[in-house]
């Protein structure tokens, strides 16, 4: 890791994973954004002190994963209504500064609200297995860490998890690379 990388710079490129961590354990709503924004907070507190060898992304999951527990332990003690989650706002930004087609943005919208519907759907530890490994980045090793169990548990409910998603949204040659999202979804993950 390079600590002269402005935070901001860190904040760009791993701002996606830590959403799609956040987002695949919490579900749709405020709480994944929440957690999204206390990953990154927390991260800048310690970012001078982050030894040079550390493992940025990873480390990230980790934060957010515990950021996300924190949400739920909190959120088992009040009642939440859920409504639909907003846009966020690094989203849109991203797509009109990349001058995409407002129709080719809805449909993606479309593709990566069908994903993730798809990935709510699935029972929580094949969702956890998914999330940490196939979005976070993760290896099976930390992932059964974080979650409990063997790396071969994980790998397999992982496995599985990819399986009932292929199935889910009707992905062919979902055989052929299970662990690439973006090439089973048309793009979106």
């Amino acid at each position: 890791m390079n600590q002269k990388i402005p935070f901001e710079t860190i904040v760009r490129h791993h701002g996606p994973t830590v959403w799609r961590v956040c987002r695949a354990v919490l579900g749709p709503g405020q709480d994944a954004e929440d957690a999204w924004a206390e990953t990154f907070v927390a991260a800048l507190t310690v970012w001078e002190g982050l030894p040079p060898d550390t493992n940025v992304e990873a480390w990230l999951v980790r934060v957010a994963r515990n950021k996300a527990v924190d949400v739920v332990r909190s959120s088992a003690r009040r009642a939440v209504p859920t409504a639909s989650p907003p846009e966020t706002a690094w989203e849109d930004d991203a797509v009109s500064r990349a001058g995409v087609d407002p129709a080719d943005a809805a449909v993606t919208r479309e593709r990566e609200d069908m994903l993730w519907g798809a990935v709510d759907a699935l029972p929580e530890r094949q969702r956890l297995a998914v999330a940490y490994h196939h979005l976070g980045g993760l290896p099976h090793d930390e992932v059964a860490d974080i979650i409990g169990g063997t790396p071969a548990a994980v790998r397999r409910a992982s496995s599985d998890g990819m399986r009932a998603l292929g199935r889910r949204l009707g992905v062919s040659g979902q055989e052929d690379d299970p662990h690439d999202l973006d090439a089973n979804t048309g793009g979106t993950s």
